[in-house]
């Protein structure tokens, strides 16, 4: 399945004290919260609060702007720059409750809200990047930067103010000005119907299953909880749904190849059937206004646009660091899809070529036969509760961090948990959300998001409030939710981007946590899988769920063998999803008709499998259409680069050195007060090298 993102509502960033005068009676939205750190009172919180608090909130937000683009004393640092990103506190507040709400807990009518918000909110946006008073206010200060005596946070803010505001047609005539917001506005709203799209058609594809023939294959706890699934429906017999915890296991495991077959054809045709879902015609004019919006601001293309912020600066550099990955990926890949074809030949298989839905389920095998392990060996040493308690103990071994489970914080479903996170003396840090299960409202894989940032305003540093999000098999009548090794692995990916906002300590909300160069927000979350294989750490939280025994060595040294298997081929399927992405946003593609055929032509050389009819990857590709990695997914290999990189620091120096995990820290801690490469190059005493990669994939 495509690898957890972290998730982030792209709307002006900015806090400040609201006013008192802000509040509509019985709107929770808008009162003073009075509870614990001043936590989101989703007890409180209705659908139809939204709509009100955010018109509130955009006249106060107004008012502020005003205040600052019409103040009669000269522009300076803290007049302009510092009141522009404390301002808009309220409408940050209730806008960023209501998207990950929409992400976490949606229904029809909170889908409405959202789809009414949005364009009011790029609007907004627009009225702040599009102010010709403001903006001069900034370019003045920006002119005279080098006489300011900045520190080099504060250097970082004036910096990036004054580019948002480029960047965003501050130096268009009033016309390009007004076509800026129309797109704007249409992009704001094409975003959210893309995903919408996906979630209805994931949703309404039910697998029913009532003779038990058909389930041949499938170890005891997928039928367990295909059987829940079913019986929550009111139906007989087992259901099997297009949500990873349902459909991977059955990928992985069904001897029924028809099935799988149907099952991989629902999922891969997700939101590109003939129905009302289908995104054909939403992601060809999203692509085609991000590049309108890409010209009109002077930019080649969106990927040109996109790139000239990132760490790879532009999309040469990013074709070729893809194409030096696919040199060594490609061998290495195409000799294992072989291997897998033999082994699969000497189970039965009678065809030339492997097809797309036999790839999991013959890898399994393989994986089984070679390492002697599978899922179903080990999903008992992996009870959620036990995989997480081993993330908060491998941060607190790593940062002095304690997590403590409280119970008056207010939450928006019942299985979500809350945890308050203190340092080693004992002080304040965060606020926690964990949400592990699937619901028909809620998007499917894994992600990380903040409902509030940290900033140090007047002297007080405001602490976090992070969420961690993920999707995994609930609990039976006869079993604890017990995770596969990935999905424990996906959950120390996750908790390594809430590291990356708990820990955060700067200044400024703006860069403050994960608000960092897009190609570095994946590094601390992929640092942070390496420790789930490291036999120390498995040793304190990895036990059978029955009998308490700890994961035998022999299944740790197994799982650290299996740690490269069938690697090429994962590289390469990465490589295709960044080189769709890329191909998308390189040029100007509002008019493809046949849509499958570009997608053919773009990842042609990465396939290792027959075409397939009809099946169409872009239709819902949530991540490049409704989130935040449009040109930016080739950033999960390019974090991979600086993770084995980073993490060799930590097998050289051990994986809990004091001296190493205090530079990590600071790392984290620093968000994006300064350019990401100077910030990795002090933690790692030298330039990233993509040897480390090469070689931990065993790619070279």
């Amino acid at each position: 399945m495509l690898k957890k993102f972290l998730f982030l509502p792209l709307i002006f960033s900015g806090f400040s004290l609201y006013s008192q005068n802000a509040k509509i009676m019985n709107n929770p939205l808008l009162e003073e919260w009075n509870t614990p750190n001043q936590v989101v009172p989703f007890d409180k919180i209705k659908t139809e609060h939204f709509k009100p608090a955010l018109e509130q909130a955009i006249q106060e937000g107004k008012k502020e702007i005003e205040a600052i683009a019409g103040n009669s004393a000269p522009a300076t640092f803290e007049n302009t720059i510092v009141a522009l990103e404390n301002s808009g506190e309220l409408v940050n507040r209730v806008s960023t409750i209501l998207f990950n709400l929409n992400s976490a807990e949606t229904s029809p009518e909170l889908q409405k809200v959202a789809k009414e918000i949005s364009p009011m909110l790029s609007e907004y946006q627009n009225d702040i990047l599009l102010n010709e008073k403001l903006f001069l206010r900034i370019k003045a200060v920006y002119e005279k930067r080098n006489q300011l005596n900045l520190d080099k946070e504060s250097q970082m803010l004036l910096e990036k103010t004054y580019k948002r505001f480029v960047r965003n047609g501050a130096n268009l005539n009033p016309s390009q000005k007004q076509l800026l917001r129309d797109i704007d506005k249409r992009l704001s709203e094409l975003t959210l119907q893309f995903g919408e799209n996906v979630l209805n058609d994931t949703n309404e594809f039910l697998l029913h299953i009532t003779d038990e023939k058909d389930l041949e294959g499938l170890p005891e706890f997928v039928r367990e909880a295909a059987k829940a699934n079913a019986k929550k429906r009111n139906k007989e017999g087992w259901v099997f749904t297009l949500q990873a915890p349902s459909y991977t296991p059955f990928m992985t495991y069904s001897a029924r190849r028809d099935l799988r077959q149907k099952l991989f054809m629902a999922y891969n045709t997700r939101a590109f059937k003939n129905n009302q879902h289908n995104n054909s015609s939403v992601m060809r004019e999203i692509v085609s206004l991000r590049h309108q919006r890409a010209k009109l601001l002077g930019y080649t293309s969106h990927a040109h646009f996109v790139l000239e912020e990132r760490m790879a600066q532009s999309s040469e550099n990013v074709n070729k660091f893809l194409d030096e990955l696919y040199t060594y990926a490609k061998p290495v890949a195409e000799k294992q899809m072989q291997e897998l074809l033999e082994y699969a030949k000497k189970q039965g298989f009678s065809e030339n070529r492997l097809q797309r839905w036999d790839y999991a389920y013959y890898a399994e095998k393989l994986k089984k036969e070679k390492f002697n392990i599978d899922d179903e060996a080990l999903k008992p040493y992996f009870k959620l509760e036990n995989v997480l308690q081993g993330a908060f103990n491998t941060a607190g071994k790593l940062f002095g961090l304690t997590f403590k489970e409280v119970t008056n914080i207010p939450v928006f479903h019942s299985e979500v948990k809350t945890y308050e996170v203190y340092d080693e003396n004992g002080n304040f840090l965060a606020v926690l959300y964990t949400d592990f299960f699937p619901r028909e409202g809620k998007r499917s894989g894994a992600w990380m998001t903040s409902y509030r940032e940290q900033k140090i305003f007047k002297g007080k540093n405001i602490r976090p409030h992070v969420s961690l999000t993920c999707n995994f098999t609930r609990p039976t009548d006869t079993k604890p939710s017990l995770l596969t090794f990935q999905e424990a692995t996906t959950l120390f990916h996750e908790f390594g981007h809430c590291l990356h906002g708990i820990l955060a300590n700067t200044t400024y909300q703006s860069l403050s946590g994960t608000n960092v160069a897009w190609d570095f927000v994946e590094l601390p979350s992929q640092v942070f899988e390496n420790w789930i294989q490291e036999p120390e750490v498995l040793a304190t939280f990895a036990k059978h769920y029955q009998t308490g025994e700890v994961i035998p060595t022999s299944m740790v040294k197994k799982l650290r063998e299996a740690a490269n298997f069938m690697e090429g081929y994962a590289t390469m399927r990465q490589l295709s999803f960044a080189m769709l992405d890329m191909a998308w946003h390189g040029k100007d593609n509002g008019e493809i008709q046949d849509i499958l055929n570009f997608e053919k032509q773009a990842i042609s050389k990465t396939d290792l499998f027959p075409a397939v009819e009809g099946i169409c990857i872009s239709s819902a590709f949530n991540h490049i259409f409704a989130g935040g990695y449009s040109a930016g997914y080739y950033s999960y290999k390019w974090a991979e680069v600086l993770d084995a990189d980073a993490f060799e620091l930590f097998e050289q120096k051990g994986i809990f050195n004091k001296e190493a995990s205090q530079r990590f820290k600071e790392m984290l801690s620093k968000g994006g007060s300064e350019p990401p490469m100077e910030i990795y190059k002090r933690f790692r005493g030298q330039d990233p090298s993509p040897k480390a990669l090469l070689k931990r994939a065993g790619l070279l």
